[in-house]
Order: structure tokens, then sequence, then C-alpha cells
């Protein structure tokens, strides 16, 4: 019998409804993960290798031909995040990081180091996490909870780190989770994995039921245990972003969102050896730019239903203080304070020392 996915916790929403003026109003935006919402960090770290990913045909560092649904949800927020590789090396002070800032780098982990540019210098998510909570908790500051803080990441580790099962990345999302609520976040937004057994790298490679299963495995144990997090902590505003079956939407019924080829790349080849690349005119036809990730038409959709998941939650009033919380479900107070400290400024000076060049392809 066919797998399907149980997702508890995350709502299917319209998707076929464009970006509207949202009624919330966050004071800040702050974005951790890998590749699908990294705005120019990487390409910032690897100027060494020459920018990757390469622009173009990739647009201004981002891994799609244009905007991604950071971007479009910033703009529909008011709210725009400056790639925090802008913000100059860390570390940084609570007055640098008040302001909406990305953190996600291409290729990153979910819990530290890279994937595919092996520089433990390159953050993984929990480390970016890490490199913007550690300031406030080492001055005794709670983060501001009437920012929104958005969470995606996992599917490097099992495209690219190997992983073959599931159970450490998301302990490290659920803990990158945690530390922001334990630091005084109180809105917060977590991206399920599309079905990395659908993408063209996984068809081209003949893992598309490998990496479907995976997918699934991750989402329900992901969906679980944010459960807990709501069941436990009934002040949080946790907003669930269903991709999976935005992306089985799409895949099912392409000419419904404007959508051509949904199995087949624009670009084709490695970043540092691009072998092709589809005209200007037919990329957003595409549902891939490349063999892993959406072009902007498939971002923007991201970027809906992200907003369909926000507006489906009452977000709490504004309040001057959020207490830390003690977070029962992984004992977490103690154990938060002692893994901060592992964010040393040593550790966190980043730089694209590696001469390797394959970079999510």
């Amino acid at each position: 019998m066919k797998k399907q996915v149980v997702a508890a916790g995350f709502v299917l929403v319209s998707f076929m409804l464009p970006l509207k003026a949202s009624a919330v109003t966050f004071s800040n935006f702050y974005v951790f993960g890998d590749s699908l919402s990294d705005t120019g960090n990487i390409f910032n770290l690897t100027q060494n290798l020459g920018g990757l990913p390469p622009s173009p045909p990739y647009f201004d560092g981002r891994f799609s031909n244009n905007k991604i649904w950071v971007d479009y949800l910033g703009e529909n927020l008011n709210l725009t995040p400056t790639p925090f590789t802008n913000l100059g090396l860390p570390p940084y002070n609570t007055t640098t990081l008040n302001q909406s800032i990305n953190f996600a780098i291409g290729g990153a982990n979910s819990g530290s180091g890279n994937a595919v540019v092996p520089n433990p210098r390159l953050l993984g998510v929990l480390e970016q996490v890490g490199l913007f909570t550690q300031p406030f908790l080492a001055t005794n500051q709670l983060l501001d909870p009437n920012a929104l803080y958005a969470v995606w990441g996992g599917g490097n580790d099992y495209l690219f780190g190997g992983s073959n099962t599931t159970n450490q990345t998301v302990q490290n999302l659920s803990t990158a989770v945690d530390f922001l609520a334990s630091s005084g976040a109180k809105n917060i937004m977590v991206f399920n994995l599309p079905d990395l057994g659908k993408t063209p790298f996984a068809l081209a490679n003949q893992k598309s039921q490998f990496f479907t299963d995976l997918t699934i495995d991750h989402n329900n144990k992901l969906a679980a245990s944010l459960n807990l997090f709501t069941s436990n902590i009934p002040d949080i505003n946790l907003i669930n972003v269903d991709v999976f079956s935005l992306f089985n939407q799409v895949v099912n019924n392409p000419g419904e969102f404007g959508f051509t080829n949904v199995t087949s790349p624009c670009v084709v080849g490695p970043l540092t050896n691009i072998i092709s690349v589809c005209s200007s005119d037919q990329q957003n036809n595409f549902l891939f730019f490349d063999g892993l990730h959406p072009t902007s038409n498939a971002h923007r959709l991201i970027a809906d239903a992200a907003l369909s998941a926000i507006s489906a939650k009452s977000v709490p009033e504004s309040s001057a203080a959020w207490g830390l919380l003690g977070l029962g479900v992984l004992g977490v107070t103690g154990a938060i304070k002692r893994k901060q400290k592992a964010f040393n400024s040593a550790n966190l000076v980043l730089a694209a020392q590696s001469s390797r060049t394959t970079v999510e392809s």
C-alpha cells in the first residue's frame, strides 16, 4: 500500500489565490535555512570561487531565476531581510541584530556545517539560530516577541549529507525552534519538505522512491514534534507551512498553476559548469529551475502558502515582555545555555575557504 503522509499539524490551504495584503503586522522578519531560503549569503561567502550560484543564469545570488519566497513574503509584510553576510563578520550585538535578517546559507545541514561545501564555518540551520540568539542570551535579553521567525531545512541532510534516517535531522530542526522559543520568539513559521523524490535530481539518479520515503518520514516526525510544542506551550504561535502538499498539487495538476514542465530542470549541469539554460521566456513554465530548486513562479506559490498559513493563525497580541519558556518537551532551558556557549565568536567567523566547487547542482 502506498504510504500516505500524515503531516499532523500542517494545514493544507488554498494555493490558487494570489498574495494579498496581510492584516498581520510583524516588527521584523528573520529567516534560517538553506538554499531554498538563501538570498545571497553563500554567494557572498564563495567569492573566492567566483560566487555561487553564478549570476546569471541564477538571479542575484539566489538559487532560482528570480525572486524567492523570502522576497515575495517580505514584500507583502513590508519587511525585507538583509543577508547576514552584508552585516560584516560576527560576533554581532543585539543592536546590530535589531532588523530583519536572513541567515540561510545554500548547502546548510539541518544541524552544523554544510553538506556540499565541507567547511565548518559555513553554518548549518541550528548554528544559524545559535549565531542569532547568542548575543541575546549573553546579555540576558529576550528576542523580539513581535517578530516573525522562519525555519526551513533538512533536504541537504538527505540529498548530499548521506543521511538515510530522519531522527537526527528532525531533532536538529526541533531544537532550532526550541532555541528560538526559549529565547523569546513567539511567532515561529516552520516549513516541511517538498517531495524530494519528485525532483529532477532524484529522478535522474533513479532514487525517487528512496527520497520520497525519507521525505514522508521526515514530515511526519517533524509534524509530531511540532505538535508537542503547541500542546505544551499555549502562547506560542507556531505557523506550519505544508510545502509537501503544495508541490504534490502542482505536480499532479501543473496546468492549473501555470506550469508545462514539472519533471525537467531549466538549467542543466553543475553550478561550476552549466551546460544549457532554457530561454528566459520559458523559465517560469518550469517547476524546477535546476535539479533541485524551484523557479520564481513556484517560489511565489510557496510565499502564497506561507501567507495563507499566517492568516489562518490568530497572532497573539503584542507584548512588551516574553518570559523564558521552560520547555519540558526537550528539557532545554539548561541545555540551551550550555549549547549556546559553544557558539563562541571564534567558531562563528564565516569564510568560504574550501576549494571544492560542487554546490547543489
